[in-house]
């Protein structure tokens, strides 16, 4: 008994370090930096001026500065990203920034979740949406992201940040704020 508990003790010695170096790695998720938004898709808006009906959030932003962030669900991390994001849009609609996210649920609630979220922190520019848990074909969205954030202009990505559930804390929602002047100045 006592060299099967040393036996598994040093096989959990082993093994740990291992276990928390992938934990640690950075999760790579949709299309990353340098690479080009090569493909459309129609979420369903929940929110912005297409509320209720698919419509494609690629498209209506063109080649200007966007925020595309894709979410599995909505929590109190993930609102305070969204919120300042809306701030950073209205800030910078000179420059002509949109921003939009994509919920990958099948979750019936999550529309009116999501409608009565943008009522509360009164998003202007920021468009809520949902779209097929597999996410949409040709952006490679990690099934083990709860949040991925893919800043781009003139459909080139500038920068991308994937985190696993509760990973995203304050101080990587000021690295993604960060990197917004990525994808305002891109001449």
């Amino acid at each position: 008994m006592l060299k099967t508990l040393k036996s598994y003790l040093l096989l959990v010695a082993a093994v740990l370090p291992l276990a928390s170096s992938q934990a640690a790695e950075p999760l790579k998720s949709s299309i990353q930096p340098g690479e080009k938004i090569a493909t459309i898709f129609e979420p369903l808006n929940i929110t912005g001026a297409h509320a209720g009906e698919p419509h494609c959030l690629v498209c209506e932003n063109g080649r200007s500065p966007v925020a595309m962030i894709f979410a599995q669900d909505l929590d109190d991390r993930l609102l305070r990203l969204l919120v300042k994001i809306d701030t950073a849009t209205e800030r910078h609609q000179k420059e002509g920034m949109g921003s939009f996210v994509v919920f990958l649920s099948e979750d019936a609630e999550l529309p009116k979740r999501l409608e009565d979220a943008a009522k509360k922190h009164n998003f202007k520019h920021l468009v809520l949406s949902t779209f097929d848990p597999v996410g949409p074909e040709g952006f490679d969205v990690a099934k083990e992201a709860a949040v991925t954030v893919v800043l781009y202009s003139e459909h080139v990505v500038r920068a991308n940040h994937a985190y696993r559930q509760g990973e995203l804390t304050e101080k990587e929602i000021e690295k993604v704020l960060g990197n917004i002047p990525k994808i305002l100045d891109t001449k």
